[in-house]
């Protein structure tokens, strides 16, 4: 499911490999010295950045770490969902969005009905995980269809032994993104078979760390959100292994990098206004995420994409 984000686009495979081409020969050369490392202007400015708050600690961590050498570049990152991040950037008051989801049709006519020409970029791979408070003794495990009856739109579940009759007569108290959400989008497409597709009745914020709070006070709670926060709240919170049809599985970096976790690991992206390239600052920021952004990437608890992704990626801004 996940290899297409792997590969490297066709057009930037061809350039790396005329240029790798173009470094080779039959003949012994004299070494050449090493390539000089790229001058670095001295930047100003400010980015504005918004959208999903799953993506958040991703851009948040690269922005304070080029803050440290361009000191002068303000960068604001905000968290109003991943809709809501779309919403300004396709309108032009961002330079980048943070999206937990491929940007939608709808978006898209927008974004082209105000003149917003726009470069996707994948930088991370997220398990979405179920979690339930650390005092909940009684799940461990949960299947796809569990879940799909327990979030559906038509859903009467409110105890928790209507899905399970071992487990306690005690509510359901579900905590999960708001409706501008990515993550919201994507797990009511493959859990429920329908993206925005959910029951009402539950506690919504475009804020993980909101619902983080939520559920470390509720023995009886239950929601989802970015692995991330998971690994950044593991004292606060109890993962739930989730069954497909193959046995339950729990998210961690290895069942989420193999796809093994499934069908809950996504892509992450960037999404960049083309016109703002032109800005030093935005296109240096841009390459400094490409190339220090992976180590951080795993440093707050996502998964790097392979290093052609990011070459990719790269090659679309020259």
């Amino acid at each position: 499911m996940l290899k297409k984000w792997f590969r490297l686009p066709t057009a930037s495979l061809l350039m790396v490999t005329a240029l790798l081409a173009g470094c080779s020969s039959s003949q012994p050369t004299t070494p050449s010295p090493t390539p000089a490392t790229p001058t670095v202007p001295t930047l100003s400015g400010t980015i504005e950045i918004d959208g999903s708050s799953t993506v958040y600690p991703i851009t948040e961590a690269v922005a304070e770490e080029f803050r440290k050498i361009h000191p002068k570049v303000r960068i604001n990152v905000g968290i109003s969902g991943t809709g809501g991040g779309f919403k300004r950037f396709v309108a032009g008051e961002t330079q980048i969005s943070d999206a937990s989801r491929p940007i939608s049709a709808s978006e898209k006519e927008q974004a082209a009905k105000n003149g917003i020409e726009w470069v996707e970029m994948p930088v991370a791979i997220d398990g979405l995980s179920v979690m339930v408070n650390p005092q909940n003794t009684w799940v461990t495990s949960m299947t796809v269809i569990e879940l799909k009856n327990l979030w559906g739109p038509n859903s009467t579940i409110k105890r928790w032994n209507q899905i399970r009759s071992e487990w306690p007569d005690q509510p359901i108290n579900l905590y999960g993104p708001g409706t501008d959400s990515g993550t919201f989008d994507y797990f009511t497409e493959v859990i429920v078979g329908k993206a925005k597709s959910s029951r009402p009745d539950f506690t919504a914020s475009e804020d993980d760390n909101v619902l983080v709070q939520g559920i470390a006070g509720d023995r009886n709670a239950l929601g989802y959100f970015g692995y991330a926060y998971y690994v950044e709240n593991k004292d606060k919170l109890k993962l739930v292994a989730i069954d497909a049809g193959k046995g339950a599985v729990l998210p961690s970096k290895e069942t989420i990098d193999d796809a093994t976790y499934t069908p809950l690991s996504r892509p992450l992206f960037i999404y960049v206004n083309k016109a703002a390239l032109a800005r030093p600052e935005v296109k240096w920021f841009i390459r400094f995420y490409m190339t220090e952004g992976p180590a951080l990437i795993s440093e707050v608890g996502y998964i790097p994409m392979q290093p052609p992704v990011y070459l990719g990626n790269l090659a679309k801004i020259q």
